[in-house]
């Protein structure tokens, strides 16, 4: 039988964590590159609830540096607050579960 904490203890290690992170930010990254891409040749485009999820999952870094280099999604407040909130409330749930 599988110990299921000794299961979660192995995966849900530092090292993997800052694995995940990275890539779901250079994930979110490149998809808000390709989004405005996208936008700027009228083609098919990334839901913005799709682009929400991924910094949800922890994409936030991403998904904020996309928007200002690639200056997509600036203009609606939804995204332009609603990102730094999601990422600022990830840290305090990240700090307190860390720390706890």
């Amino acid at each position: 039988m599988i110990d299921f904490n000794l299961l979660v203890k192995a995966i849900f290690t530092t090292k993997n964590i800052i694995i995940y992170l990275i890539v779901i930010n250079l994930l979110t990254f490149f998809i808000m590159w390709w989004d405005k891409h996208e936008a700027k040749l009228g083609d098919w485009r990334v839901s913005e609830k799709f682009l929400f999820c991924l910094v949800l999952l922890g994409g936030g870094i991403g998904g904020i540096a996309g928007m200002y280099t690639f200056r997509h999604k600036t203009q609606k407040w939804y995204f332009k607050y609603g990102f730094p909130t999601i990422l600022i409330i990830e840290i305090v749930i990240g700090l307190y579960l860390f720390l706890k």
